[in-house]
């Protein structure tokens, strides 16, 4: 039953997923001054314990693959997956009800490294080249995770009705965009090094199809 359980939280991440995206809706149609199917309060802490849960499964599946060896290729093809979708989900959301430039443009430059590195990941995979996931990818993915979840937290505030000093509530502000600007940062060097290995490894490739002649 153990070897199932890492995969069966990766399915549960993705499903959290779907809770978050469905719990952004309203709050987008009240900032469009639409009606909402639902109180766009109660959507906030949707939003925010979908996500906490979801960023804590993807620890949790991933320590307990190791522990237990029971790594699959299930889990090494939707991990990785869901780790997307929750990534640039929440952060799509929050660029969405939250239009504010030091969300705005890290947001933009962590979803174009996304897609382009796997569109990378698609190019390379028919001619046998694979690009590890290196510590700094991984540390990338944790710096994502804390930060969309302090701007959750920081911006949601409201929801769980507790007053707060406006000052304060500035300078946490100001500490979540940083940290998410800095995510965004590692997420580009990040993104440089693995187009970097890519070039080597494509230059190398090329030279071993070139001295079969």
């Amino acid at each position: 039953m153990k070897q199932h359980i890492p995969n069966i939280l990766t399915y549960a991440r993705l499903v959290l997923c779907l809770v978050m995206f469905v719990a952004f809706l309203p709050i987008a149609s009240a900032v469009m001054g639409m009606q909402p199917f639902m109180n766009p309060r109660h959507a906030q802490w949707i939003i925010l314990i979908s996500f906490v849960v979801a960023a804590a499964t993807d620890f949790v599946d991933g320590y307990l693959a190791r522990r237990w060896n029971v790594v699959s290729m299930t889990g090494a093809i939707l991990d990785p997956i869901a780790d997307k979708v929750l990534i640039c989900g929440a952060i799509l959301g929050l660029c969405a009800v939250a239009s504010e430039p030091l969300i705005l443009l890290p947001g933009g430059i962590i979803l174009f490294r996304e897609f382009a590195i796997s569109a990378l990941r698609e190019v390379l995979a028919p001619k046998g080249i694979k690009l590890p996931v290196t510590f700094l990818a991984k540390t990338k993915t944790t710096l994502q995770l804390v930060s969309i979840a302090a701007l959750m937290i920081v911006l949601f505030w409201n929801a769980w009705g507790i007053d707060a000093d406006p000052g304060l509530m500035q300078i946490a502000l100001g500490a979540a965009k940083g940290m998410f600007a800095f995510a965004a940062v590692i997420t580009v060097w990040t993104g440089i090094e693995y187009g970097l290995a890519a070039r080597k490894a494509l230059r190398a490739n090329s030279y071993l199809e070139h001295s079969k002649f």
